[in-house]
Order: C-alpha cells, then sequence, then structure tokens
C-alpha cells in the first residue's frame, strides 16, 4: 500500500482509536500476544536473541551512530521491543498492514520508533519508508503467507533498502529437506504439545487471541478494519526448505547468505548485501 491510499489507511487506524474513551493495555496485549506466539515457537526468546547477534555483527563502527532496523511484517513490534531494549543507539522503522497489531505496536513503542502501514504485496512499499540504507531488515514467522512469485519478487527488492554490507535475517518455519520423515514427526510432537496446552488454557490460541482483541473496546473497530483489509483471501502458507530461501536470496543479489540459527524444523537465514 503506498502513496495517498496509504496515508489515508495511516489516518483511519488514528480516527479509529480516538473513537473510544479507553487506553489500550499495551503491556497486557503485548504479554499475551507473546504466550500466543510460544505455543507455536517454544523457542521464540532464542530466535530473536539470535537475529539480534546478527545486527550487532553489521553495527556501525563509529561512535554515536545509531543502528538502523527496519522490522519488516513488525506486527505488535516484538522484534522491536527487544532491539530496544538491547542496544543503546538504535533506530527502529516497523512495518505492517495490519491496524490492531499496529495499534498495539504504537502503544508500546511510542516516539522510539517510526510506523509505516503497507502492504508487501504491493511492489510499492519501499517508497513508503522514512529512509533507505538500513544496517538490517529483520521479520519473524511473516513472509510465509505470501505467494511464492510475491516472495521471490520482495527478496529483489530488498537489497536497494539496506546499505552497503547490511543484512536481512528471516526467521520463519524452514525445514531442511535432507530430513523429511524426521521433520515430519518433529512437526507432529510440536502439534500435539500446543494441543495441550491450548486444552488446559495455558495459553491462548490465534483464534481465541483475535476473539479477545475483537471485543476490546479499543481494538474491537481496528479488527473490523482488519477483517475489511483481508477480506480477500490471503495466499495459503508456503513454508519451503531453508535451501529454497537461500537460494533466492543469492539471485536477488545478496553477497553471502546462510543460515544463523536452527532450531527443529525452524530456521533463520541471512543474506548480507555486497560491500
Amino acid at each position: 500500500m503506498g502513496g495517498a491510499k496509504g496515508w489515508k489507511f495511516r489516518i483511519d487506524v488514528i480516527s479509529l482509536m480516538s473513537m473510544t474513551p479507553y487506553k489500550l493495555d499495551s503491556r497486557a496485549w503485548q504479554e499475551s500476544w507473546d504466550r500466543q506466539q510460544e505455543a507455536y515457537m517454544p523457542d521464540r526468546e532464542h530466535r530473536i536473541s539470535a537475529m539480534l547477534d546478527v545486527v550487532d555483527a553489521v553495527a556501525p563502527e563509529a561512535p554515536g551512530d545509531p543502528i538502523k532496523i527496519l522490522d519488516l511484517a513488525g506486527g505488535t513490534g516484538s522484534i522491536s521491543l527487544r532491539a530496544l531494549a538491547r542496544f543503546d543507539r538504535v533506530g527502529i522503522t516497523l512495518l505492517d498492514l495490519d491496524p490492531a497489531l499496529l495499534a498495539i505496536a504504537g502503544a508500546s513503542l511510542g516516539e522510539r520508533a517510526t510506523l509505516v502501514p503497507a502492504d508487501l504485496r504491493d511492489p510499492g512499499w519501499a517508497a513508503r519508508l522514512p529512509h533507505r540504507a538500513y544496517d538490517a531488515v529483520l521479520t519473524a514467522t511473516a513472509l510465509h503467507w505470501l505467494a511464492p512469485q510475491r516472495l521471490t519478487e520482495l527478496y529483489a527488492e530488498l537489497p536497494a533498502v539496506l546499505r552497503p554490507g547490511g543484512v536481512f535475517v528471516n526467521a520463519d518455519h524452514m525445514p531442511d529437506d535432507a530430513l523429511p520423515g524426521l521433520s515430519r514427526r518433529l512437526v507432529a510432537r510440536a502439534d500435539a504439545r500446543r494441543e495441550g496446552r491450548y486444552a488446559t488454557g495455558a495459553v491462548p490460541s490465534w483464534r481465541d487471541w483475535w476473539d479477545l482483541a475483537a471485543v476490546d473496546p479499543v481494538l474491537a473497530p481496528l479488527v473490523e478494519e482488519r477483517h475489511r483489509i483481508y477480506s480477500e483471501p490471503h495466499s495459503p502458507e508456503w513454508l519451503p526448505p531453508a535451501a529454497w530461501h537461500l537460494e533466492a536470496l543469492r539471485a536477488a543479489g545478496f553477497a553471502e547468505t546462510g543460515v544463523v540459527w536452527r532450531g527443529g524444523t525452524d530456521a533463520a537465514v541471512a543474506g548480507v548485501t555486497p560491500a
């Protein structure tokens, strides 16, 4: 989403939030989101920490220069919040399309980050960014909703928003294609454990979380707006192995590519732009 349409989206989100006298309890919603996400990814904190280790490795060496991070499809700002806690000097841009998640991110991050509403399905998404030459572009468990052709195109668009020697990291479900049988068993084991946690009420499911958001005084109109935005069916989840991502990143022009973290059938792949 770009241009005037993108700005209208931003104004609509602000207007919807101002329609209620209630204040969004961003801390509670962040905690609830984290618990819901950890049901899918028990090692979620480990993967985000590994991603930030990569950022630390490419951080500007000049004293006082901020680390510029683009949190791509950043949702509620989970990565951004952890980057702000870890680094003394960091400038955050968070890009997402979902108005409810952006509202939580905005309430949590405040003036510490720039929020950009944009649709990654639109090739013009990068025109919405406040600047280019980011040190790092980070994303986790989000790009699997893009169709294969669009994800390939997105990877080719990323070098233009990174500085020379900058890094892109994508953490998601990326099974090892050399272990198909074992991967299936690992996924089945994780699914059973997650369903057990749902059954005991230990964590909310994805659907339960959105049902709660839909009755929150602040988030309810934003959830309705979300339904309008996503009224057309999106692409089904597409979860290729890490090898596919690495090949696509190489084809996109990244000088170095590789796996920087793995946990079971999940992985984080990285691409470094030519220096």
